[in-house]
């Protein structure tokens, strides 16, 4: 169950976030309203970055990859 709740919260995190310009490149970036264990172990696999102490997270590279275009949940980059 813990798979499909980490498979759940990344895509939910990928929908909802937006994209930063900062002089380094563009990041998906995200609020972080979802259960802050699973947050961790997203971030220990390297798919989402950030602060403990911010309200948002960063999309990795890998996460966005990993999700941008999802077939399982008809997920299309535009």
């Amino acid at each position: 169950m813990e798979e499909q709740i980490k498979e759940l919260t990344l895509v939910l995190l990928y929908l909802n976030s937006w994209i930063e310009k900062e002089p380094y490149g563009e990041f998906h970036r995200a609020w972080k309203g979802y259960d802050f264990d699973i947050l961790n172990l997203l971030e220990d696999e390297n798919l989402i970055s950030g602060s403990h102490k911010a309200k948002s997270t960063y999309l990795t590279k890998e996460g966005v990859e990993k999700e941008k275009n999802n077939e399982k949940y008809n997920i299309k980059e535009n």
